[in-house]
């Protein structure tokens, strides 16, 4: 029997509803499994109960306590496997605002970047 390999699961936090909505068609098309969070907060409850998640794609501007750069490094304590890519149309960032094998691409983006980066932080080819 052949093996079954289930899409990757990945989890955009954007706050945005549209350009949400476009990351999110545009990782489906390319195949992945895709898991939406509004703000930091409802992303940690997404990773509490769905294990599996590969990669997180969050935006840095967010509202609330937590922006993308500390919701990063609570996902590198709490979840070290899970790869993470972040965004920002606004933040310019420095060395250290990240985990070191995070990556960032600023917006406007372009769909071949992230998917990109997914294959690169995931060895996927």
């Amino acid at each position: 029997m052949p093996l079954i390999t289930l899409p990757m699961r990945i989890l955009v936090v954007e706050d945005e509803t549209f350009i949400r909505m476009d990351v999110v068609e545009m990782l489906r098309a390319a195949g992945f499994h895709v898991l939406e969070a509004i703000n930091a907060y409802e992303a940690i409850q997404m990773l509490e109960r769905n294990s599996g998640v590969r990669v997180i794609f969050t935006d840095i501007d967010m509202p609330g306590s937590m922006n993308g750069l500390k919701l990063a490094a609570a996902v590198r304590d709490r979840w070290p496997p899970v790869s993470i890519i972040a965004t920002s149309g606004h933040f310019e960032i420095q060395a250290g605002d990240l985990p070191a094998d995070a990556r960032f691409v600023p917006k406007p983006y372009q769909s071949e970047q992230i998917i990109s980066a997914i294959r690169d932080l995931t060895s996927v080819v």
